[in-house]
């Protein structure tokens, strides 16, 4: 009898944190199964429907991505069309295209593929939208995006990338400790380091060659399109009691027009 090799309990643990390889390919055989259809294809695909047929489907799509988009997590494209679009796949393009138009005109949103390599889509907020009408992010209204806010801000004024040590400790001065349970946001290494993440505000890797492992912050797909940071260093200024242009290097990429038409007026001086 052949003795069977057992695995450590570390080896476990470490292997049920990685996504099996199994699942991985079936979302890439899901995804690869939706072909984008040429535009005769769409077009033949409409003239066997009604406009209300593909106006209705319109609709379901729209409310679909709503409904998703209350958690900030990304929308995958298999998933949309396995659930929702199914036997309309055909005109899937015509049927997103008026999607993003009704998120733009009616709720001034904008629908935006973050990852076009596995389709993922996210909302942000329009760059036409009134400022009566700011981004959540950018205006906190709630402690989560305060938090985050405060995070977005410590990676930016660091160069945009940031140890996690560093953003714990200044979390903890805070009184919001990252190994302690906080009585508004419960477990607050999982909110950020999960959450976040997942959201796509937040990148969270590990740094190669380190011993003991460590981890970085950087700013997220979703943040690099809705959080400004020119917002982002006047809230650090006003946190600092400081003028903002007091950090130069930040100032030049947090306003790079505002700084380029200075320096063309002071040329032709």
């Amino acid at each position: 009898m052949t003795e069977r090799k057992r695995l450590s309990n570390s080896q476990i643990s470490s292997q049920s944190k990685r996504p099996s390889s199994s699942f991985v390919a079936q979302e890439e055989d899901e995804d690869a199964m939706l072909t984008q259809p040429s535009t005769s294809q769409v077009q033949k695909g409409l003239e066997k429907l009604s406009p209300a047929q593909v106006d209705q489907k319109t609709a379901e799509v729209v409310q679909y991505i709503l409904v998703k988009d209350q958690k900030k997590v990304p929308i995958r494209r298999a998933d949309l069309v396995k659930n929702i679009v199914k036997d309309y796949r055909t005109v899937y393009p015509e049927i997103i295209k008026r999607a993003s138009r009704i998120f733009e005109q009616v709720f001034g949103l904008k629908l935006v593929e973050i990852d076009p390599k596995n389709h993922l889509y996210i909302l942000v907020n329009n760059l036409d939208t009134p400022p009566s009408n700011p981004s959540p992010v950018e205006h906190p209204s709630n402690p989560k995006t305060g938090l985050l806010f405060v995070i977005l801000g410590v990676i930016f004024m660091k160069g945009g990338v940031v140890r996690d040590k560093l953003v714990w400790n200044i979390l903890k001065k805070l009184r919001v400790d990252s190994g302690l349970k906080h009585d508004e946001f419960g477990d607050v290494r999982k909110l950020v380091t999960d959450e976040f993440v997942r959201q796509r505000y937040l990148e969270y890797n590990r740094v190669a060659h380190t011993e003991p492992v460590e981890y970085e912050f950087r700013w997220g797909q979703r943040a690099d399109m809705e959080v400004s940071k020119a917002k982002i260093l006047e809230f650090m200024a006003e946190l600092h009691d400081q003028d903002p242009r007091s950090w130069t290097q930040q100032y030049k990429e947090a306003n790079p027009t505002h700084t380029s038409s200075q320096a063309s007026s002071s040329s032709h001086r």
